[in-house]
């Protein structure tokens, strides 16, 4: 059955701190029914989720915490010093991620009145799910401020945090496909401002793409 009607989908993606949750909540601001992957990918590593089983099978019981629950923070140091551990993870949760982003799409093509929906991601690129989106925003800074803000924001030391930066994909092979970035080196206002320039963008994007709302 086709949906009840069209939205443009966005991919929006950048290095670890590089502002896309603040990118992210702005686009939400603005209109646009915004996803998460990486909250998707908890909820589903979640006790009762689809990739709990799959992923304590494959990392053994040592990554619950107390709870009983997987400890995403010790699985990621497991996962950032060991590649093939990263990519075994990756198998098993991307793809369920996958599903349930276009589920919840769907259903959003129902109830919902947006005409963009944007997935916040990291690894879109990577994995080539950037091809499933009508464009894709870049979110960038620079290296130095990444830096910073990881390991303000998890405590990382600052050999963990380079590691950490350093093991993902190269910056500039995200910004080759980019259709859109926004440079978070600014102040809080400046990216703002920057942000509502891509979303009108988006905007005609649909407009040019599927016809304005409303038009024959």
């Amino acid at each position: 059955m086709e949906p009840a009607r069209r939205i443009l989908r966005v991919g929006l993606t950048g290095g670890i701190s590089s502002g896309k949750t603040t990118v992210a909540g702005f686009l939400a601001e603005m209109g646009a029914f915004v996803l998460d992957a990486d909250v998707i990918a908890h909820e589903l590593m979640a006790a009762g989720g689809t990739a709990h089983a799959e992923v304590l099978e494959r990392f053994g019981p040592e990554i619950l915490d107390k709870e009983g629950d997987i400890d995403r923070r010790d699985l990621g140091r497991r996962v950032f010093r060991d590649p093939h551990a990263r990519a075994a993870l990756n198998a098993i949760v991307h793809p369920k991620v996958l599903v349930e982003i276009e589920r919840r799409i769907d259903r959003y093509l129902v109830a919902g009145h947006s005409n963009v929906s944007v997935v916040d991601a990291a690894l879109l690129v990577e994995s080539g799910a950037n091809r499933r989106f009508h464009r894709l925003v870049v979110v960038r800074c620079s290296r130095d401020a990444q830096l910073q803000r990881l390991m303000a924001r998890s405590g990382l030391s600052p050999e963990e945090a380079v590691a950490r930066i350093d093991a993902q994909y190269d910056l500039k092979a995200k910004l080759a496909v980019a259709d859109y970035v926004i440079d978070t080196d600014a102040t809080l206002k400046e990216t703002r401002r920057e942000t509502e320039l891509v979303y009108q963008k988006l905007l005609a994007d649909f407009d040019s793409l599927f016809g304005a709302p409303g038009a024959e």
